[in-house]
């Protein structure tokens, strides 16, 4: 019932698609562990690659997939030292530089708009 957002359907298109697999570890107890979160359900985070050209650098790619505007918060566990808005080739774009805050990155999408980030870890 209701619109494909409200059925969150994208996600369950992902879970059927991109099913979670489980892999046997060892006895030792361990903590939960996410690398990445997006604090918008209307933005998906697609890709999380090396950089090009650069070993301490990952490339982020996230959509809005719910045809609306939308500010999203990205958070990472990774010791981030510098984020900026890059074009597919991972150049960056004018007005790049994305502040670090306490939140994450604050991000702001259009409709279906793709946003690639250039996160530079410390090392």
């Amino acid at each position: 019932a209701g619109s494909f957002q409200d059925a969150n359907v994208i996600q369950c298109a992902y879970n059927l698609n991109f099913p979670l697999h489980a892999v046997p570890a060892g006895s030792a107890p361990c903590s939960s562990w996410s690398a990445f979160s997006v604090s918008s359900p209307a933005v998906v985070l697609e890709t999380v690659k090396q950089a090009e050209d650069r070993a301490e650098a990952v490339v982020v790619r996230l959509y809005e997939a719910h045809g609306s505007t939308a500010v999203a918060w990205l958070q990472t566990s990774l010791p981030v030292r510098e984020a900026m808005l890059c074009d597919l080739l991972e150049r960056p774009t004018a007005g790049s530089c994305v502040p670090l805050e306490q939140r994450g990155l604050r991000l702001s999408f259009t409709p279906f708009q793709v946003l690639s980030v250039l996160l530079v870890l410390r090392q």
